[in-house]
């Protein structure tokens, strides 16, 4: 038993090394989002104060060893809002993923396995799909009050359609193999087959499209924020801070290049790993053998 073990540990650390050569984005995105989650958890103990503090006469102060990144136009500390934000964005991003994720998943399993619901559910799906992302949670969130809560629901509104069209493209594909066709003719009800045998097969291609959801739902947040459509003034997030030091950009860029290099280096992580995670899922779209 123990001379089994000693074999198989070895094939362990193999096989770990093997991954790390082959997919070392997924694992520079992974460093990369660990210390974003760090940061955002961390916020109230990484020398920050209070995000929201007026201090008018230290406005526009540049960074320095007091002021890391400068101040605002209301003398409050770039570097707290900066960081407080961080957890606006992952916020909205991983729970805009995760009930996109669910519900497209739900609606396309739904319609890619019963032909009878196909075509309504998909025309419904199509006409939402016309409407650009960014311009549907616009119009979403002009019919309610600003929040990070309705954020998140206009823009997971706005992303389940890609889910569903994806997911009901793997069903549709799945369901003409062998394994599927022999459970139907057994007789297994269509909640067994889905679940059982549909579903598994269907988890990478969901997860790889997940990451690019979380991606593209921090940049529509941020950009909901700095047009005054997204989350309220007082909360402070990417997109916030950068529509109120636009003002000043070519005076005073610090304002808005801080929260613009968290935001492109947070979307980043999330597509190299969402590279890595396709690569790793689907060997046969990997670009290094």
């Amino acid at each position: 038993m123990s001379a089994v073990l000693a074999v198989a540990a070895p094939s362990r650390a193999a096989r770990g090394r093997r991954f790390l050569r082959r997919h070392p984005a997924m694992l520079l995105g992974l460093g990369l989002l660990l210390v974003m989650l760090a940061i955002a958890v961390l916020a109230p103990v990484l020398g920050t104060v209070d995000p929201a503090a007026l201090a008018p006469a230290r406005r526009v102060r540049p960074p320095s060893a007091q002021y890391w990144f400068g101040t605002d136009m209301l003398g409050r500390d770039v570097y707290s809002r900066v960081l407080y934000g961080t957890r606006v964005s992952l916020l909205v991003g991983f729970s805009v993923a995760l009930l996109a994720s669910v519900i497209g998943t739900a609606i396309g399993l739904f319609s890619g396995f019963l032909r009878v619901a196909d075509a309504v559910v998909m025309r419904v799906m199509d006409g939402l799909m016309s409407i650009p992302p960014i311009l549907l949670a616009i119009a979403l969130m002009a019919l309610t009050r600003g929040s990070v809560q309705n954020v998140i629901i206009a823009i997971t509104i706005a992303e389940i359609p890609r889910v569903a069209r994806l997911v009901r493209g793997v069903v549709l594909s799945l369901r003409e193999l062998a394994y599927v066709e022999a459970a139907i003719a057994c007789g297994s009800r269509p909640a067994r087959i889905i679940l059982r045998h549909i579903l598994p097969n269907a988890l990478a291609p969901i997860t790889v499209q997940a990451t690019y959801i979380c991606a593209s739902a921090m940049i529509t947040e941020a950009i909901l924020s700095f047009i005054g459509a997204g989350t309220p003034p007082t909360i402070p997030s990417w997109g916030n801070i950068m529509a109120e030091g636009r003002a000043l950009w070519q005076v005073k860029p610090y304002i808005v290049f801080f929260p613009a290099v968290f935001l492109s280096l947070t979307v980043l992580a999330v597509n190299l790993m969402g590279d890595g995670l396709r690569d790793a899922l689907d060997p046969r779209l990997a670009r290094r053998l």
